[in-house]
């Protein structure tokens, strides 16, 4: 099943239901408003949305219209809990060696993860405003999931049940105030402004085989100004989504609508690229001693997908520019 939020003037939207090509789709209010409302009560709602997701696909139900990309959302908004992790250790061993950074103790045992701001989600074809280009604008193409709500110590074991929806994203990073904030122990807040999202979220049956150990197996495509810059392969996450589920729900429980992200995909295998600039600024330092990429200026588009084995549209993508915006008098 597929599920899109489209933009209807309010701060939730109103939840879709959306054919499997991506070409339509129909509302789903007469089942449950929107996207969190459906979380929050998944069981009893999944069904019908199930139900209405075949006909759609079927050509069998009255309402149903041609889906505008550009009038979504992200598919949730807003969450009240977004959870991102570290969980490509490729990426972090490039950062440590090119910039001389100390070893992070029990990394292969314990997984990264940080809380980030979401009240604020972009849709996949929203402008990323953002102050000034001397913050280090970088993209940083990830993974998440969706869950139902999940108890206090929930086994790894036992959380695959509890992710109801995959998605892809876009985690913009500010490169030049990141480093502080790391040096504090307090985690991100300036450098981590508003994330995007893909079109749709879906369920995982809709990935097959290529959803495996609570993974992604599938390459992410990433073009910077329609130029190749990586596909590097989601099936190299170190942490399963499941295990990440259990290392947050250890001492607290996770409300539905709790969203957990991968982390940038990265591959040891340098051929495939990145999907992150800084990636390719670490690498290039190792090999040249300086990085010789810079960060994105204004005006600038980055565009994220993923395919299916048989060049199948899964989430749609995301395409989008960078702008200059903020706060201006009124």
């Amino acid at each position: 099943m597929k599920l899109a939020t489209l933009n209807d003037g309010t701060r939730d939207g109103r939840l879709l239901v959306v054919s499997r090509d991506l070409q339509h789709a129909v509302d789903a209010s007469g089942i449950v408003a929107t996207m969190q409302a459906a979380l929050d009560s998944w069981e009893n709602v999944q069904p019908d949305l199930e139900n209405l997701y075949r006909s759609l696909n079927l050509c069998e139900v009255a309402g149903s219209f041609e889906l505008a990309i550009e009038q979504l959302m992200a598919p949730l908004p807003r969450a009240w809990q977004w959870l991102d992790g570290s969980c490509f250790l490729s990426h972090g061993e490039l950062m440590q060696k090119a910039f001389n950074l100390e070893p992070i103790e029990n990394i292969e045992r314990i997984p990264l993860i940080y809380q980030g701001a979401g009240d604020d989600f972009l849709g996949p074809r929203a402008d990323i405003p953002l102050p000034s280009e001397a913050h280090g604008i970088d993209f940083e193409g990830e993974f998440a999931v969706l869950l139902d709500g999940v108890p206090m110590g929930c086994p790894a074991e036992q959380a695959l049940k509890h992710i109801r929806l995959v998605l892809q994203l876009n985690d913009v990073s500010l490169r030049a105030l990141a480093p502080r904030e790391m040096k504090t122990g307090f985690g991100f807040l300036q450098a981590k402004p508003s994330t995007s999202f893909a079109p749709v979220a879906v369920t995982p049956d809709e990935l097959d085989e290529a959803w495996v150990n609570g993974r992604v197996h599938l390459p992410l495509k990433v073009e910077w100004n329609g130029e190749w810059f990586g596909h590097p392969h989601g099936g190299a996450m170190h942490f399963g989504f499941h295990q990440l589920i259990a290392h947050a729900a250890l001492t607290r429980k996770l409300s539905a609508g709790t969203l957990i992200g991968s982390g940038t995909v990265s591959n040891a295998d340098r051929s495939v690229g990145s999907a992150c600039i800084s990636e390719r600024r670490a690498i290039e330092t190792i090999a040249e001693g300086a990085p010789r990429t810079g960060f994105m200026h204004f005006g600038d588009r980055i565009r994220m997908e993923v395919r299916g084995p048989n060049d199948d549209v899964l989430f749609g993508a995301i395409d989008q520019r960078v702008v200059q915006g903020g706060w201006t008098c009124a």
